[in-house]
């Protein structure tokens, strides 16, 4: 059994206070507050070992080399990737996302066809588009059901050998669906299809085996799972990555330029030019280790406990609806009151110290399936409790009360 006040005694944020009231912060899944740990390893590396990485020859960027290629090989064990090198540092989802994609226009020509899920957030969505505009690709589109499901029947008619690439998130951002990408991999791979895998609502929750997954692609972000803003991964196959031209040129990719030709680096550093977020990716790291000493086995039973109590306490309130209704769910709650707009109950609840994301969440296409202008989210973390889910619930009544 976790120790939840330990645990969030460790988390600063969590001791502030909102509009006069304490903080209730249920917005875990735009991003997760960090704990003193991580904090504290931001500060060390600018106070300590504060240097550029890869180019120095004098210890300070020795000892920042070291530190950030230590983060990588953390990382890589994290997620179980075959070497370090498949391990590449990104800014976050997107960045990952659009480096492949951007790869993937040398490789697809008109006819190709790319499939993607109604559930995708848009940063898994609109570069595909782009992809698709630019090499003269066809965009598939998996359709969901009314419990915020894939259906696989429709996935499964979908595929064929013009299927060159399948994009799908392993948990959706707007409902909490989990995905049964495991399956669908197996099933892309049966048409030759490459696989990329949005990670982004999963890793806060679970640990991705990326070998057992078998997927060619996995990118995440770093803010979601307790680590910095501006970082994120992209795991890629090695085949995979030897295969696609680099997506920035700069320093650090390079292995020789002349102005006849440039040669570029090996793997990582093929995809990582110019100087990055040297400490981001180092403290990524601290974060990957802080969740692994809590224990995923131990996140997920305190996450299943608040989502169960949420839905079952939410329900009590006449009106209100959940999207997202699957077998399969994260701790995430997606719902609407009948008559009321999101945002006015987000409005209110906000002045009561809580805060839940309310709108499309990015997910607009979801939206449009339900025929709703958006809803409000409240996604969970660990580190929150069964008490503050009855005060959302409480101020979620008394906003109700006062907008019908």
């Amino acid at each position: 059994m976790l120790d939840i006040q330990k645990i969030r005694a460790e988390f600063p944020i969590l001791s502030e206070k909102v509009n006069g009231k304490p903080l209730v912060y249920f917005d875990n899944g735009a991003t997760s507050q960090k704990p003193q740990i991580v904090i504290d390893a931001e500060a060390k590396y600018y106070q300590e070992i504060n240097a550029n990485i890869h180019r120095g020859v004098h210890t300070l960027s020795q000892l920042a080399t070291d530190a950030y290629e230590i983060s990588r090989v953390k990382i890589q064990h994290h997620i179980n990737a075959k070497f370090s090198h498949e391990v590449l540092f990104t800014s976050g989802t997107t960045h990952g996302i659009n480096l492949v994609t951007n790869g993937f226009a040398s490789i697809l020509k008109p006819g190709d066809e790319v499939i993607v899920s109604s559930l995708e957030h848009h940063s898994n969505i609109v570069p595909w588009q782009m992809l698709c505009e630019k090499t003269g690709a066809t965009l598939r589109v998996i359709p969901m059901n009314q419990d915020g499901e894939l259906i696989m029947e429709a996935f499964e008619a979908l595929l064929s050998e013009k299927t060159k690439v399948v994009t799908v998130n392993h948990i959706s951002n707007a409902l909490g669906i989990i995905n049964p990408v495991k399956y669908m991999i197996e099933k892309a791979h049966a048409v030759g299809a490459a696989v990329l895998i949005d990670g982004a609502q999963a890793v806060p929750h679970l640990k991705p085996d990326v070998q057992d997954l078998d997927c060619d692609f996995y990118a995440f972000s770093g803010h979601k799972m307790c680590g910095p803003t501006g970082t994120g991964i992209l795991y890629g196959k090695e085949d995979w990555l030897n295969k696609l031209p680099p997506y920035q040129g700069g320093g650090e990719m390079i292995k020789e330029v002349t102005f006849e030709k440039t040669t570029y680096a090996d793997l990582p550093h093929k995809f990582e030019a110019g100087t990055p977020n040297i400490a981001g990716g180092i403290v990524l790291g601290t974060a990957v280790d802080y969740l692994n000493n809590i224990g995923f086995h131990n996140i997920q039973k305190q996450e299943e406990k608040l989502l169960e109590h949420a839905t079952k306490r939410l329900l009590e309130i006449e009106g209100l609806k959940i999207y997202g209704t699957g077998k399969n769910k994260a701790s995430v709650v997606s719902f609407n009151i009948d008559g009321i707009h999101p945002y006015d109950i987000g409005s209110i609840i906000d002045k009561l110290g809580i805060a839940v994301r309310t709108g499309h969440h990015c997910a607009q296409p979801i939206m449009t399936f339900f025929c709703i202008p958006g809803t409000i989210r409240a996604s969970f973390s660990f580190y929150n409790t069964i008490e503050e889910i009855d005060v959302m619930v409480e101020a979620v009544k008394k906003a109700k009360t006062m907008l019908s």
